[in-house]
């Protein structure tokens, strides 16, 4: 990446925070939970030279230092609005969310709604997510129930990097592997930072209260939005590769879509996508659809 990175000092830790352009309207992106903004790398420098482009760790990702503090959204929120205040980013900013990084911008925009320009929800997790645990899925709940994701991100947060790096044997994806190799090898450092389970933990054991929170906070700005969402035949698809049952994968992506297009009822302005061929990870798998979505955005808006 072509950028400025520093550190950014917020609520007592030290932020990676990663800034490309010095010019145009401010985008910033928030990846989801447990994910690497250098997985953006094809949507950030898309916009480098046009926009300025801001991306950073939550505390426990990558280098960014977490302490003691209680990861929720609220606190993502917090953290966010610092970030625009020290980098004097005196204009409504345009907000990119994928996933758990959805969920913040959702509670960041009914709390601080004239900050926000216009907003892309990426596959973002719903503020009606308790809806999934009201699935029957046997096989799928094996492994995929928060308890289980607590439990993994407790014990590995105990480990040191090198036990991680055994046990998780971190790989990249096809795709991945086309970035440039400083930028694989931070990928692969990122997924044995035994931090960044401590995160997760946390972010998970509150995510349902904090989905409740925002629901309870009050309207949600009419500002320009896209909402995209993956596409449901492909990920069923890919599960039954693995040797899932197609009726779970189907229940589950059904619901999975009904609440994505939910989010479109959020602004009076908005716009759904389904971004085809594309798993939940639609930043690499269509990086084009995000950037047409953008580029989409800042027109609407200065038009």
């Amino acid at each position: 990446m072509n950028n400025i990175s520093r550190f950014l000092t917020v609520n007592n830790n030290k932020l990676e925070v990663h800034k490309i352009g010095n010019k145009g309207r401010p985008i910033i992106i928030l990846t989801g939970m447990g994910c690497s903004f250098y997985e953006w790398y094809d949507v950030a420098e898309s916009f480098g030279k046009s926009n300025r482009v801001i991306l950073f760790h939550r505390p426990g990702l990558g280098l960014s230092e977490i302490s003691s503090e209680v990861r929720n959204t609220k606190t993502a929120v917090n953290e966010l609005n610092d970030i625009i205040l020290q980098l004097e980013l005196t204009e409504p900013v345009f907000l990119v969310g994928h996933s758990y990084g959805g969920l913040c911008v959702q509670h960041f925009a009914k709390e601080h709604p004239e900050k926000v320009a216009g907003i892309i929800l990426v596959d973002s997790t719903s503020v009606d997510l308790k809806e999934l645990d009201d699935l029957d899925l046997p096989i799928l709940d094996e492994d995929e129930t928060d308890e289980i994701w607590m439990e993994k991100c407790h014990s590995y947060s105990l480990m040191e990097q090198k036990e991680l790096k055994k046990i998780l044997n971190p790989s990249l994806t096809e795709k991945q592997k086309q970035l440039p190799l400083n930028i694989q090898q931070r990928l692969i450092d990122f997924q044995v930072n035994p931090f960044m389970y401590r995160a997760m933990y946390s972010e998970i054991s509150n995510w349902k209260k904090d989905a409740d929170n925002i629901k309870n906070l009050g309207k949600f700005p009419d500002v320009p939005l896209i909402v995209i969402g993956r596409d449901k035949e492909y990920n069923v698809r890919l599960g039954t590769m693995d040797g899932l049952p197609e009726w779970e994968l189907k229940l589950l992506e059904e619901k999975w879509q009904e609440l994505i297009m939910k989010q479109a009822n959020l602004s009076k302005n908005s716009e759904l996508i389904f971004a085809t061929e594309s798993s939940h990870s639609i930043y690499t798998d269509r990086p084009d659809v995000i950037i047409e979505a953008i580029n989409k955005i800042l027109k609407i808006t200065y038009k």
